[in-house]
């Protein structure tokens, strides 16, 4: 008996899940990660045994994405706040064997001090350290950066790697900068985001519609990363209910 060719996707995709329930839909879905943003610690860890007990039932692994900032600007409230907070993630991501964490803090010049800047690379270097200890890979995520502005980052933290956002990158731009961070930083881009949005120069206009809703060129974006040789995980951040009207869309992009 001939078995039919199944081909197989160059990038591991998987969704969002912000409650155990979602572990189910992205099973069911097919898809083979979870992507747990913590934005509450205490809500989180109420529901880690029964994560715990989904990742054993489904088989997806799990990787974490960490608390907004807050005040971008503001640096008693990321010393007093946002570092404990992500410390007290790290402690707890080797329960779920959680390896990667994207973090955010914004770093674009036109909006954010650059003593503030300096902080937050200090910030990261004290993160990436304790992250270290436990081999888990720390993740900056583009949030209206281009490439300069991430430039020193890089430049002073050789263990900071880049979670590309590619929604983001088309927002407060002219052109989306995913490119440019591929061609520029291929080797830093351990995970990718996938939404869609029709561009903009709001908070409001980061839509986070289904890939193919939007003006983003999913498809040179793609061609470009399969051509530097990325082979990392992908998350469609929508709603899980959100993600079965893009799936095909986004794995014939992941097979051509």
């Amino acid at each position: 008996m001939k078995l039919s060719h199944v081909k197989k996707l160059k990038i591991a995709l998987g969704g969002t899940a912000r409650n155990p329930e979602d572990i189910e839909v992205l099973h069911n879905l097919r898809l083979e990660f979870a992507e747990i943003p913590i934005a509450n610690l205490k809500n989180f860890k109420k529901n880690i045994n029964e994560f715990l007990k989904l990742k054993e039932k489904t088989g997806l692994y799990y990787l974490c994405h960490g608390p907004r900032e807050g005040n971008p600007n503001n640096i008693s409230s990321l010393k007093r706040d946002y570092f404990p907070h992500v410390l007290e993630i790290l402690e707890i991501m080797p329960t779920l064997n959680m390896s990667l964490l994207t973090l955010h803090l914004w770093m674009d010049r036109r909006f954010v001090k650059g003593k503030v800047i300096d902080f937050k690379i200090e910030l990261l270097k004290k993160i990436i350290g304790k992250a270290g200890e436990k081999r888990i890979i720390i993740c900056l995520e583009n949030l209206s950066e281009n490439w300069h502005d991430l430039k020193i980052a890089f430049d002073n933290l050789p263990l900071l790697n880049l979670t590309l956002d590619v929604g983001h990158a088309q927002l407060l731009r002219e052109e989306n900068t995913s490119l440019d961070f591929i061609k520029i930083y291929p080797d830093r881009i351990k995970h990718v985001h996938l939404h869609d949005n029709l561009g903009g120069d709001t908070p409001e206009d980061d839509l986070h519609l289904p890939p193919g809703r939007g003006i983003v060129d999913f498809k040179n974006i793609f061609n470009t990363l399969v051509k530097v040789g990325y082979r990392g995980t992908a998350t469609i951040e929508l709603k899980p209910f959100e993600i079965k009207s893009c799936l095909r869309f986004v794995k014939k992009l992941l097979l051509d």
